[in-house]
């Protein structure tokens, strides 16, 4: 196995077990993709074999840094990749190269010699994709995961615009040749969508005051809390199904096999340990069947409700007795007000926290009658075939 193969291994491991899940673009994806088009320079340039290899294992360590932290992570990945390299006994000079051309995958560095150029072109090969505007999204939600901004679309598209058009070029006579038509592409893509925004957007009109934008930082708020509650609700509903499934279980054995026994004389003593088995598995089932009861609102609103904004739209349970233009009307309203839908969806988040308040008290208190139950009855069994 070459050194390029055990240092593909070696950095995928190192994401799969060290990055976080938030980098949706600077991951071995990424870095797999700049290293083939790495290599697609390198077949059509005149490059020695020695310095071939040193910039495919430079691309491969490039973005490893990413798992330290991002700012600055060219220098975190030449230290990841000197530890590697060292450990595979690799030429001193030649570590000190790969690690120049890692830092040279620096957005503001401008390269100075034909393998600068190569690393420098790879890394910005996307820019030149058929798929860049997937691969620019994925960009921007790692960018607001990881709190370094947030940007509504028309900042992104104007940023992404900007960096194309103004702030890169491609430096080899390849990429020049054949990755730069497809780059203009993309330009002319997002000057589409800015135009096409802008078309959308009504006429000034200096009496109306403008709309505020939506806060994507708000949005996201709200979009990661409800998730978490809804997976909290699926917590407790699978927790309340594991009891019910365990004591549903331990009365059918009572029942079919315990209780019938009972009748017998010699097995008398049996009786009370039995009852109280029973007895706290059936208390554990409503306990958990209590947790898991849907709660459905049976209250018709009026039409002067939904105008007091009384209502939770968001809640099938407030408009599953509205008729389908009351709700429709109130909808469109809604949606046309920012502040009505944050209202929304703050009594949302309230009132799923109230359900999963109560619901993980029953359960709380299910798990404990459950395990006081099971130990008073094992205690029980044991007391009465020790008192024979």
């Amino acid at each position: 196995m070459t050194i390029l193969h055990r240092a593909k291994d070696y950095v995928e491991n190192l994401f799969k077990d060290k990055l976080s899940s938030v980098y949706f673009y600077h991951n071995f994806i990424h870095t797999t993709f700049t290293v083939n088009k790495a290599e697609e320079i390198l077949r059509n340039t005149e490059v020695p074999e020695e310095d071939q290899e040193k910039v495919l294992l430079a691309l491969w360590f490039h973005d490893t840094g990413y798992i330290e932290c991002a700012k600055e992570h060219e220098e975190a990945g030449v230290r990841i990749a000197e530890k590697f390299l060292r450990n595979e006994n690799y030429p001193e000079k030649g570590i000190e190269e790969i690690s120049r051309l890692i830092l040279a995958t620096k957005i503001t560095y401008q390269p100075q010699d034909l393998l600068e150029k190569i690393v420098k072109d790879a890394d910005c090969s996307h820019f030149a994709s058929h798929d860049y505007n997937d691969i620019s999204d994925a960009l921007r939600k790692e960018w607001e995961l990881t709190n370094v901004r947030c940007f509504s679309n028309d900042e992104w598209n104007s940023g992404n615009l900007d960096m194309l058009k103004n702030k890169h070029r491609f430096y080899t006579d390849y990429a020049k040749k054949n990755w730069q038509p497809l780059k203009e592409k993309n330009i002319k893509k997002i000057e589409k969508k800015l135009e096409k925004d802008d078309g959308k957007k009504q006429p000034s009109d200096s009496k109306k005051e403008k709309e505020p934008k939506s806060d994507r930082s708000v949005d996201t708020l709200f979009r990661v809390t409800l998730g978490n509650h809804t997976r909290l609700s699926d917590i407790a509903d699978s927790k309340a199904n594991i009891l019910l499934s365990v004591n549903a279980i331990i009365i059918s054995v009572c029942l079919s096999v315990l209780v019938p026994k009972l009748d017998a004389p010699r097995n008398s003593h049996l009786i009370v340990p039995s009852f109280i088995l029973l007895l706290s598995s059936v208390l554990t089932i409503i306990f958990a069947i209590l947790s898991t009861k849907p709660n459905v609102t049976k209250i018709r609103f009026t039409a002067q409700d939904v105008a007091d904004r009384k209502v939770n739209l968001l809640f099938f349970g407030n408009f599953n007795r509205m008729i389908f233009e009351d709700y429709q009307n109130a909808m469109d309203i809604l949606i046309k007000d920012r502040d009505y839908i944050y209202d929304s969806m703050i009594k949302d988040l309230y009132y799923l926290g109230k359900v999963l308040d109560r619901k993980y008290r029953l359960l709380s208190i299910t798990y404990q009658i459950f395990m006081a139950g099971i130990i008073i009855s094992v205690l029980s069994f044991g007391y009465a075939f020790l008192s024979l």
